[in-house]
């Protein structure tokens, strides 16, 4: 399997696999197209209820990282099936506004804030590239 999840973690499990196939996705671990298992392999795979798997499909065809092809499978999606500029706004802002209220608490200046941001991409990019 290519995530992992901690039965001892306090985050819920759905949101472990959310997180699990957002970050393979991330690394290139799993490709735009590539075939997810079903719910049901999954959940056999990992040892926990179906349901918890089918909630975090249903999240992550919400945010239209996956797409479900009745009869077909689930999929990572394709760019052409990737959200509008706009979706992408709206699913990164509650984010960033909690990422500007900690700043704010740590007094750190605009200028910081965008060094760090910047090394930091840089840096992801580069462990991606790696990784490849």
């Amino acid at each position: 399997m290519w995530f992992q999840i901690d039965q001892r973690s306090s985050t819920p499990l759905y949101a472990q696999i959310i997180n699990g196939v957002k970050e393979a996705a991330a690394k290139g671990i799993i490709t735009p197209g590539d075939k997810l298992p079903t719910v049901r392999e999954l959940a056999s795979s990992i040892m926990i209820n179906p349901n918890t798997v089918a909630k975090a499909y249903q999240e992550l065809e919400r945010e239209g990282i996956i797409v479900t092809m009745r009869g077909r499978g689930t999929f990572l999606a394709t760019q052409e099936q990737r959200l509008s500029m706009e979706e992408k706004a709206a699913a990164i802002a509650p984010f960033l506004e909690k990422l500007l209220v900690e700043t704010h608490h740590l007094q750190m200046t605009e200028s910081e804030l965008l060094d760090m941001l910047t090394a930091g991409v840089r840096d992801w990019y580069e462990e991606r590239r790696k990784q490849r």
